[in-house]
């Protein structure tokens, strides 16, 4: 039997405004991602990376073709199924960390299931901490922790529902470039030791260097893919598409 992905999506189309204003934003784009895997999506301003994500991951709904998160197609759910599958089977991590300063560390963590109603699994969040050496900073409140130690916060939020995949929109954009480098190896660790698929939308070659492979799209279409991507390669392609 064949594994359902995480994520996928076939022949996704996007696009803004209609008649003689209609600008396309995704021409058809598909492509599947793994369970486990990190995935950079990348491209020149306007080829339509970001809003291949908002749709991908249900922040925003397609014009046509189909998006997929652990094989439900997300076209045919109204938007309070829609919240459902963004809350139970989603992670998010965004370039500004989002936590709420009057909660400590482990509380900003636990809150999507809280508001789920739900209970954390003690081992799962166990692993999460571990794997982002976070144990010894549970207590502290935001305004406590660097930069790069609420990001992680971030990610240990995005993890310990234990959802499909983990979509992560310009992660390291505020960071400076050590913490950058420490949480891009938090990300790809959490695939390797927790099985987590992560998509990480970046304009940056280095952080796309720590993924499993770069989907790179121009004008609304993926136009390359990188396995093993490193900077130089990426830059390449980049240069490439800037022509």
């Amino acid at each position: 039997m064949t594994e359902i992905s995480p994520a996928a999506a076939r022949d996704l189309t996007k696009t803004y405004g209609t008649g003689d204003t209609a600008v396309p934003a995704l021409r058809g784009v598909t492509a599947d991602f793994g369970r486990g895997t990190f995935t950079a999506v990348m491209g020149p301003s306007g080829s339509g990376k970001s809003t291949f994500m908002h749709c991908l991951a249900g922040l925003d709904r397609a014009t046509g073709g189909h998006a997929y998160i652990g094989g439900q197609d997300l076209s045919v759910l109204d938007d309070r199924e829609l919240t459902r599958v963004r809350r139970d089977r989603i992670g998010f991590v965004f370039q500004s960390f989002n936590l709420l300063p009057t909660l400590t560390a482990v509380q900003n963590i636990l809150l999507p299931l809280d508001l789920a109603g739900r209970t954390a699994d003690p081992a799962k969040l166990a692993a999460v901490v571990g794997s982002l050496r976070l144990g010894d900073r549970l207590d502290h409140r935001p305004a406590e922790l660097s930069g790069g130690q609420q990001q992680r916060v971030a990610i240990a939020r995005a993890l310990v529902t234990g959802p499909d995949v983990v979509f992560a929109d310009e992660p390291t954009g505020a960071l400076d470039s050590q913490s950058a480098a420490t949480l891009l190896d938090f990300l790809r660790r959490s695939c390797r030791e927790l099985g987590q698929t992560i998509v990480m939308v970046t304009h940056d070659p280095i952080a796309a260097s720590y993924a499993d492979r770069a989907l790179l799209l121009s004008d609304g279409r993926i136009v390359d893919e990188l396995s093993d991507p490193t900077p130089d390669a990426v830059l390449g392609v980049m240069r490439s598409l800037a022509a």
